[in-house]
């Protein structure tokens, strides 16, 4: 790392690794080509569980789609170590799809007049005591509890009924309800047998079926997944949830406005703590909004924000209750003389991520992707430059409303890379140990290595060039070619990646269309 970081962000001393091969994994939902992508199934939010066996996305139209991990996690136990750890390092990840379900509805807000979008902004895996599988799911106003289950509908083989002797028509009704399980009569004839299912509505038709006695077999006949809503968390939020995120502590979480940061309790949904209120007496005096929020991965009495000033505040809980003052800021000073119209804009933190361990924070503004060192706040242990050939289109960008696209970023399970995306469905690799001069630009297709872009040998330490002589260009454009001939289209942009918690393995969602690659 730059700025004399001795240890990677794993907290692992180490010399730089070799950089990674990446090949194409799977993609499910990709598109022909011509095809028109309808704007509900735009993917707008990825997520993976802590296990890394399940992945869950999120779209414009409300729905979540989960998908399980379907390649073995343990190559049978007759091999040798070395075999083992040789079939580990080079399987091939495979995932499968699972279940989806319609998470948001829109809605109307009739006090303000206001229409909620269904977009699903942000996913996050809750802690499974069982079986079962629990994450929440957020749109602009609403959070939302969800439990996925496997449940076996039973089905009566034999019913030792006679119907020519049943009277009122009564046949043996089906039910094909989650919580059913006693018998009950419907209205039918003789051929209604097929009707065998079980439901808790147990009644006779006037005059009773004497034949009727206990049925002989119950058997299971399928397993169905059934999501359920457990909790609606809502009515606390006046402006835009941006951000949700988990406690260690496995009962409580934070959602996240521009203004705002409140506390929950997964059991408790008619109530929430504000812990973080960054609004004016005064709204004319707002300078800045909360873009990100995020807790500690171990520490349950800590959490970081970002804001729209280019700063992440850390957070100890444990200080009061109302957190108005911060433990620690980290904020890199402004070059002297690079001052521009654009600064403040392409400053704005758009996503942070705490690394596993806890010690490093990720952040993503327009330009670059900064690491801190949460014991260090006088400046990020290194910065990586993301699309810097774009400096001198900022003009056209700001035109097009581009120069707001909120990227997200992540980092690797072992700390040893970060990675986050661009315009032309392309997306970047970087190396962030010591002395690492990795930097890979990978496109979100089946050929992941086709549009390489060359890069700087190495992460800058500064914001680069000055933006302060830019000149107008005149109509805002939608494409842009860089020094090495490559184009850039500003309408297709690679907002939302995951990386795998303990495998070299990244989602991303290009439009509609959700790519896998393992390295």
């Amino acid at each position: 790392m730059n700025g004399g970081d001795k240890v990677a962000a794993g907290g692992v001393p180490a010399g730089p690794p070799q950089p990674l091969d990446w090949k194409f994994s799977q993609v499910f939902g990709e598109r022909a080509a011509g095809e028109e992508v309808q704007e509900v199934d735009i993917i707008s939010a990825i997520e993976f569980d802590k296990s890394g066996d399940h992945l869950a996305t999120g779209d414009r139209g409300g729905r979540v789609v989960l998908f399980e991990r379907t390649d073995a996690k343990d190559h049978g136990g007759s091999r040798s170590d070395l075999e083992k750890m040789d079939y580990s390092m080079n399987r091939h990840p495979e995932f499968r799809y699972k279940t989806e379900f319609q998470s948001h509805e829109p809605e109307f807000d009739y006090l303000k007049s206001l229409e909620i979008e269904e977009k699903i902004n942000k996913i996050k895996w809750c802690q499974t005591p069982n079986d079962a599988l629990f994450l929440l799911s957020t749109n602009d106003k609403t959070i939302k509890f969800w439990k996925v289950q496997e449940k076996k509908v039973k089905k009566i083989s034999e019913m030792n009924v006679d119907p020519s002797k049943a009277t009122g028509n009564g046949a043996i009704a089906t039910s094909s309800s989650s919580g059913n399980s006693g018998p009950h009569i419907a209205n039918g004839g003789p051929s209604d047998r097929s009707y065998s299912y079980l439901s808790n509505d147990f009644s006779f038709p006037p005059g009773g079926i004497p034949s009727l006695r206990l049925p002989s077999v119950v058997v299971s006949h399928e397993t169905s997944l059934v999501a359920r809503c457990r909790r609606v968390y809502a009515h606390a939020h006046d402006y835009h949830i941006n951000s949700i995120s988990n406690n260690s502590d496995g009962e409580t979480f934070i959602s996240a406005d521009d203004l705002r940061i409140n506390l929950w309790n997964l059991e408790i949904s008619n109530q929430s703590f504000n812990i973080v209120d960054v609004k004016p007496a005064n709204m004319e005096d707002l300078t800045e909004v909360i873009t990100s929020a995020e807790f500690h991965p171990t520490h349950c009495n800590t959490l970081a924000y970002s804001s729209s000033k280019g700063s992440i505040r850390l957070v100890d809980l444990r200080q009061s209750a109302l957190c108005d003052s911060h433990a620690k800021i980290f904020q890199e000073q402004e070059t002297p003389g690079s001052r521009s119209f654009f600064t403040e804009i392409i400053a704005s933190v758009s996503d942070i991520k705490f690394g596993k361990e806890g010690r490093y924070i990720l952040s993503r503004d327009y330009m670059t992707l900064k690491l801190w060192d949460i014991n260090m706040d006088s400046g990020p242990v290194a910065t990586f430059q993301v699309h810097e050939h774009l400096r001198p289109k900022l003009c056209d960008l700001y035109e097009n409303d581009s120069i707001f696209d909120k990227f997200e970023c992540c980092l690797s399970g072992d700390g040893l890379r970060v990675a986050t995306g661009s315009y032309s469905n392309l997306f970047r690799v970087f190396g962030c140990s010591l002395g690492s001069t990795e930097a890979t630009t990978l496109e979100a297709s089946k050929n992941p290595m086709r549009r390489q872009v060359p890069t700087p040998s190495r992460p800058s330490r500064t914001l680069g060039n000055s933006i302060s002589r830019v000149v107008r260009r005149g109509a805002a454009e939608n494409t842009s070619v860089d020094a090495n001939g490559n184009s850039f289209d500003f309408t297709t942009k690679l907002l939302h990646l995951a990386w795998h918690p303990s495998e070299n393995s990244i989602a991303c969602a290009a439009a509609n269309s959700l790519y896998m690659y393992y390295a």
